[in-house]
């Protein structure tokens, strides 16, 4: 078939996967390891003890790729996300385990597609309930009940709770329901914040039993919790950033770094030099002639920018990896390209090999520098950039 006759989106793939045949693609590249996705989640059903896992693959898998990672997390109990479209894909890919949709359903269409393909949407609001409760469903669901102890997004109010559960435990729509929460200060030093929260849960939810007279299934912790508060492991744990390799703690506490939780880095953004230039003592390098040299200095060029996902507010000073070894960033990331400090490295040149993180460089570290977190800048990975599976 002829390009132009093709759908919008299946031409835009066309017209890249013509490019790469004909094309070199510029030298930055994601390397996925999918080893890495398997031992994290190995550490955190290790963490988890009797509880059963939900590997959260949101985000298209904070940017690891959707399939790609379920695949990987083989050996999870079930897998949760937002997006109801990548939970069909993941069905029509042949997956049977149970699906979570951490927002539930939105509208009538969203419902049907949960009974379609047996989702297991999270209830979170009266609207949804509404809704549920006048579907005519193919078959009926499994659906979590959130309560809401403090985070103060999503979930019913705590006094709410006995009459929303009796409301859902009448409707032939509803076959499970287990009970959720999530937390608010986890992955700080707020150990009194969790444990309110949690006596908020346990109030809400006392007493509550299964039409066979069986309590009722949990589920609280997310990775933070996780990690540091086994005391909230229930029945289902809900890890995130700590499966792509990243701790959910800040990177300052060495204690709580991702090495030192036994985590792989999952994700490793590389590039190349692409330029080298020197500058003599008070010239400028980048745009708003940001960075000044203090003295003569020679800096290199990478392909890399904020267009390919890279934080554009990383300041000079932030690490990079040449030749696996350490220098830092200088002056104002543009669009495609970033500066770097060669001084000390005389003998890197163009093609050098460089990395923005990943393996022998913590993207939590690089994210502390540039004032955010792994998770936005796993998830900001551009389209553009291309992925290579290890």
């Amino acid at each position: 078939m002829h390009l132009l006759h093709l759908p919008v989106r299946d031409l835009a793939q066309a017209e890249r996967s013509n490019y790469r045949e004909t094309c070199m693609p510029r030298p930055i590249v994601a390397k996925i390891d999918t080893r890495a996705l398997a031992h994290n989640l190995a550490v955190a059903k290790r963490l988890a003890g009797h509880a059963r896992v939900w590997a959260v693959i949101k985000a298209n898998a904070y940017g690891h790729g959707l399939l790609r990672a379920a695949q990987a997390f083989a050996a999870a109990d079930g897998l949760a996300m937002l997006d109801i479209e990548e939970a069909v894909q993941l069905r029509h890919a042949g997956e049977t385990r149970p699906l979570l949709l951490l927002e539930g359903f939105f509208d009538s269409a969203d419902l049907m597609q949960c009974a379609a393909h047996q989702l297991t949407p999270v209830i979170h609001c009266t609207e949804q309930l509404a809704l549920l409760s006048t579907s005519t469903l193919q078959a009926p669901l499994d659906v979590y009940l959130k309560i809401n102890t403090g985070m103060h997004r999503l979930g019913f109010s705590v006094d709410t709770v006995p009459e929303v559960w009796r409301g859902l435990c009448g409707l032939k729509q509803v076959r499970h329901i287990t009970l959720m929460t999530h937390f608010a200060n986890a992955d700080g030093d707020q150990a009194p914040s969790v444990t309110a929260q949690r006596q908020q849960f346990e109030r809400a939810t006392q007493g509550l039993q299964t039409a066979a007279g069986q309590p009722v299934m949990r589920s609280l912790a997310n990775s933070a919790a996780l990690v540091h508060f086994p005391q909230t492991h229930a029945d289902w744990v809900r890890p995130g950033i700590l499966l792509y390799g990243c701790s959910p703690f800040a990177f300052a506490r060495t204690d709580q770094r991702a090495d030192v939780l036994g985590l792989r880095p999952a994700m490793t953004l590389q590039s190349t030099l692409i330029a080298v230039q020197s500058l003599a003592k008070g010239q400028s390098v980048g745009y708003g002639g940001s960075f000044t040299a203090p003295h003569a200095m020679r800096i290199g060029i990478v392909a890399c920018g904020y267009a390919d996902g890279y934080p554009r507010h990383a300041p000079t000073g932030t690490p990079v990896l040449v030749h696996q070894m350490r220098t830092h960033l200088v002056g104002r990331v543009s669009m495609d390209m970033l500066a770097i400090d060669l001084t000390n490295m005389p003998n890197a040149g163009v093609a050098a090999p460089v990395t923005l993180w990943g393996a022998g460089l913590s993207a939590d570290e690089v994210a502390s520098h540039a004032g955010t977190i792994a998770y936005e800048m796993l998830c900001a990975l551009a389209p553009r950039v291309s992925v290579q599976v290890m």
